[in-house]
Formats: C-alpha cells, sequence, structure tokens
C-alpha cells in the first residue's frame, strides 16, 4: 500500500462506507506497509500500557514487538530472551530494554519475580510448552505463537493449566482477525448463501516458500520440530473450523514427499548450491539465486547494518548453514503436498490442500450454499446469489496474514487491560480444537485410515 492512498480509497477497497468503520492512526507492518486498524466497540482506553517480555526475537517475536514501536502508549516490551546475540542487541535496542531484563534463554526469564503483565512466546515451536506452563504458574498473560505445542497431550495440559490459573492465553490464529475472514465467516453464518453445505480450500505455499522454510529451514524435518500440517496449516484447519462454526467429526488425510528427495536430484548437483553445481543457473531452488542475486528470504541471515557486507554475509552463510544446500539433498522429510477431507456437524464437509509446488501464494476458498456460493482469494471474493444470479465482490486491501496480525495484538491487549478473554476470538479454548484435527490427520496419513476427532 502506497502514501497516496487516502482513507477514503481504504475504505472503498474494504467495502466500507466512510462511515461503517472509523479508522484509527496508520500503523505498519515490517515491510513498511500501511495496516488498517478498525475501531472496535469493545476497547476501551487502557489504564497504562500493557508491559510484556518477549521470548524470542526472531521474525514473529519482531512483527508482534513492532506493534510496540508504532503504539507505546498500548504495549510497552521491557524484556527479551533470545540466544542469538545480533538478534538479542538489536530487539535490545529497539524496545530501550534495561540490562537486567535481558535474557540468553527463556529459563533465565522465570528465575526473576514477574516484573511484566505478559509473556509474548515467539520461540521455535518445540519450546512453547516450557515457557508457556511457567508463565501460566507465575501469572502471566501470554500471547503463543502458533502451533500450541507439537505434542497433542502438552496442547491439552496448557489448555488445562490455563482454565486452572485463570490466565489469558492468545492463540496467533491470526487469520480470525483478518477482515477477509472476518466478513466470509459473517456471510456464511448469515444465511446469505442459504445453508453451507461444503467447503474447498487450498493453501497455496509457494514453491520458494516451501524450498527456504521446509525443505533447507528451520520446519525441514517434521521429527525435530512440528509436522507441516501444524507448522504451516494449522491456520487453515482453524479458519475452516472458525467459518463452519460446528463442531469437527471426522478427518481423513493423504500426502507425502515426492520432489524434494535425493532420487530428484538432477545430473551436475552438487552437495551446496556453492560448490560448482552445473545446473545451478537454471535450477528454480538456487540459493544463489534466492539469497545472493535475488536477495529474498534474507530475514534468517541475520544480515549486517552495513551493506557493503551483505554480498559476502550471505555467500559465508550459503557455505555454512542449510540454506546454501542443495534441496534434493537435505534430511528433510516434511510432505510437499497434503490433502484433508473433514466431515462437520450437521453433514458439512470440507476439503482442504496445501500445495508447496505452485508459482504464486495466497490461499483460495470456494463454499457451496443452498442458496449460493462464495469464490475468494484472500483479497477478494465474489458471492453470486443463485435465486436471483445477482454477484456482489467484495475487496480488502491488505497487509500481513490478512491484516490479522497487529488486529490479534490490538484485542490481546485490551483482553489484558479489561482482564476479559472474550475480546479476543482464538482464546486456546476456541484454538485448541484446530490442533486436533492436525494431530488427527497426521495420524489419518501415516495410518491410511479415516480418523474420528475426539475434544
Amino acid at each position: 500500500m502506497t502514501s497516496k492512498w487516502s482513507r477514503r480509497d481504504i475504505l472503498r477497497l474494504a467495502g466500507l462506507s466512510a462511515t461503517a468503520l472509523p479508522l484509527s492512526s496508520w500503523a505498519t507492518n515490517e515491510n513498511g506497509e500501511r495496516i488498517i486498524l478498525p475501531d472496535n466497540p469493545q476497547h476501551k482506553k487502557l489504564k497504562k500500557p500493557v508491559t510484556a517480555i518477549t521470548l524470542g526475537a526472531g521474525s514473529r517475536g519482531n512483527v508482534y514487538g513492532n506493534y510496540a514501536v508504532q503504539y507505546p502508549d498500548q504495549l510497552d516490551i521491557i524484556g527479551v530472551a533470545e540466544p542469538i546475540a545480533i538478534r538479542n542487541e538489536r530487539y535490545t535496542q529497539k524496545h530501550n530494554i534495561a540490562a537486567e531484563n535481558r535474557f540468553q534463554t527463556w529459563e533465565d526469564v522465570f528465575k526473576k519475580p514477574k516484573f511484566a503483565d505478559a509473556i509474548i512466546i515467539s520461540t521455535p515451536d518445540n519450546l512453547h510448552y516450557g515457557p508457556c506452563i511457567e508463565a501460566l504458574k507465575m501469572g502471566y498473560d501470554i500471547l503463543l505463537e502458533k502451533p500450541i505445542s507439537p505434542s497433542e497431550k502438552e496442547c491439552r495440559d496448557i489448555l488445562q493449566l490455563a482454565k486452572k490459573t485463570g490466565r489469558i492465553v492468545a492463540v496467533c490464529h491470526v487469520l480470525r482477525y483478518a477482515p477477509y475472514f472476518i466478513k466470509l465467516r459473517e456471510l456464511m453464518n448469515s444465511g446469505a448463501i442459504g445453508e453451507v453445505v461444503s467447503i474447498q480450500h487450498l493453501e497455496p505455499i509457494g514453491h520458494v516458500h516451501m524450498s527456504h522454510s521446509y525443505v533447507r529451514g528451520n520446519w525441514h524435518n517434521s521429527k525435530e520440530t512440528t509436522p507441516i500440517i501444524l507448522a504451516k496449516s494449522c491456520h487453515d484447519l482453524d479458519i475452516l473450523k472458525w467459518m463452519v462454526n460446528q463442531p469437527s467429526k471426522k478427518i481423513q488425510a493423504f500426502g507425502d514427499l515426492k520432489w524434494f528427495k535425493k532420487e530428484n536430484a538432477p545430473e551436475g548437483s552438487t552437495e551446496r548450491c556453492t560448490d560448482g553445481c552445473k545446473i545451478e543457473a537454471e535450477c528454480p531452488y538456487s540459493a544463489l539465486r534466492i539469497y545472493h542475486r535475488n536477495r529474498s528470504w534474507l530475514q534468517v541471515l541475520d544480515m549486517p547494518d552495513d551493506k557493503e557486507k551483505h554480498a559476502a554475509h550471505i555467500l559465508e552463510k550459503l557455505k555454512t548453514t542449510n540454506y546454501g544446500r542443495c534441496v534434493y539433498q537435505m534430511d528433510n522429510d516434511q510432505p510437499d503436498h497434503y490433502i484433508c477431507n473433514i466431515q462437520f456437524e450437521n453433514n458439512i464437509t470440507a476439503s482442504f490442500s496445501m500445495e508447496a509446488l505452485t508459482s504464486y501464494e495466497g490461499r483460495r476458498t470456494r463454499v457451496m450454499g443452498s442458496m449460493g456460493d462464495i469464490v475468494g482469494d484472500m483479497n477478494s471474493f465474489v458471492l453470486t446469489d443463485f435465486r436471483t444470479g445477482k454477484k456482489t465482490e467484495w475487496k480488502q486491501s491488505t497487509d500481513g496474514h490478512g491484516g490479522g496480525d497487529w488486529r490479534l495484538v490490538a484485542d490481546w491487549i485490551q483482553a489484558i487491560d479489561q482482564q476479559n478473554p472474550s475480546i479476543l476470538t482464538s482464546t486456546i479454548d476456541a484454538s485448541i480444537e484446530s490442533h486436533v484435527m492436525g494431530f488427527a490427520a497426521e495420524k489419518s496419513r501415516k495410518e491410511n485410515k479415516v480418523v474420528t476427532i475426539e475434544m
């Protein structure tokens, strides 16, 4: 979004009248794009800024933490735990964190008496459970990056302790806060297309995104991190459950790793893209192309401030980390295609497809009802009424996760200030079912059977 767009332009693109939804002051996301933060009638003037400690100062920790930079009167980041020195330093400087509130590990935070209102948990997936349990025991409210945990038992344990302590745990199912999905759900549940009968939902990961995150990246090995159905697509299981607004009953899943395997390595390829690979120049997954020539996906490489050192830094990382390894020579096991069939209450069915090998990203959704259908792509959708033949188009201007990231943070802050979890739509109570669906999907995929979902 560019600065030449007026407030009225944004409202028009969002399908809103000038009086329908007042806007707060402009904010920007990590890419410098303006974010629309609508006024929420449940929001009240804060008693004071909510104070928070961030555990994990990587990409997601910065997305949520940046809210405090734009709105210091609402959120004040006063502590950080991050083992990577450059990330710790940069986060500390950004939020002006006192030396005594800087920590290397999450365990160190809890050696100190409670010194903030809340904890933001944006550690790696397999490090969610420990800090979440300790934070609940010490009386912190929590913003918990998805997935809740790679273990179903740990997910249920966190839910049980959250209920026991009465603390607020908001799960970062940010699509629930995106205007696109909010409007879609509203129409589905209002009878605009009659009774909802079925849904088709597609998540195209994008071939480069797949290679970066799930072949070379932090989530390349499901046994060490989280199965991709939870690491990437618990957003999608959750949004399907939320939009249908009915309990899930059964799930059936298929999928596997087909392409990113050693037997598909082209002749002339090498262990690393920097080792003189003969087909590097034409390979769509070339690390030299993605990171060095195109300079994309660099946030994981912790680039130095001096831009003149970028090229040398990138090449060094490609020679020494997984990001420079051939995608056909990794120890990855995440499926590159995954489909789920889900049966909900009232005999509503949904089919979900996660696809790695696409040239595009951005979720696509089709909803079939008794009196109409809806076809959308996260930026816009068209509702066709069977009774009249009329087609109605809804458009929005979007940002990260369809605009949900900071809207979640805004509601979380209000929920803490008012001690009212009902302001949130993604409390752990509401979000856990989609995790159980994900665990059931993995059981179905691996055991080749339909699995009953038990809450």
